[in-house]
Formats: structure tokens, sequence, C-alpha cells
């Protein structure tokens, strides 16, 4: 009997091992990503308030152009 609620330990030890081990990388790999994000986004808004940078509009038939010169 003894043998058997020592097998059932290791393997609860195992699992909690590798549970606590998968949500740690899972963790520092969102940080990770979050923070490549946020860089990634300072980046874009201080690209458009260059002034050769120009927004594109979708038109009707779901092409980007350059807005008109009246801002349409």
């Amino acid at each position: 009997m003894t043998a058997i609620a020592l097998r059932i330990l290791l393997y609860a030890l195992i699992a909690g091992a590798i549970y606590l081990g998968v949500r740690r990388i899972w963790r520092d790999w969102r940080k990770q990503f979050k923070t490549e994000d946020e860089v990634i986004h300072k980046r874009d808004l201080e690209e458009r308030k260059r002034p050769d940078v120009i927004t594109l509009k979708r038109d009707k038939d779901g092409t980007y152009r350059p807005p008109d010169q009246n801002g349409n």
C-alpha cells in the first residue's frame, strides 16, 4: 500500500513541477511579447509624425489610396 502511495505522490510532484515550469515559461513569453508590442507601437507613433509619411485611406473598391488634395 505504501508503494502505491509513494508512486502517486511521485507522480503528483512531477506533474506539479511540470505545471509550474510551463506556467512560468508562459508568463515570461507573454511579458516579452507585451514589451515588444509596446516598443513597436511607440515606433509606429513616432513614424506617423514624420512629414514624409502619408496615411492611406480605403477606397470603395477596397484598395488603399492616398487621400485627395482636398483631404477626402
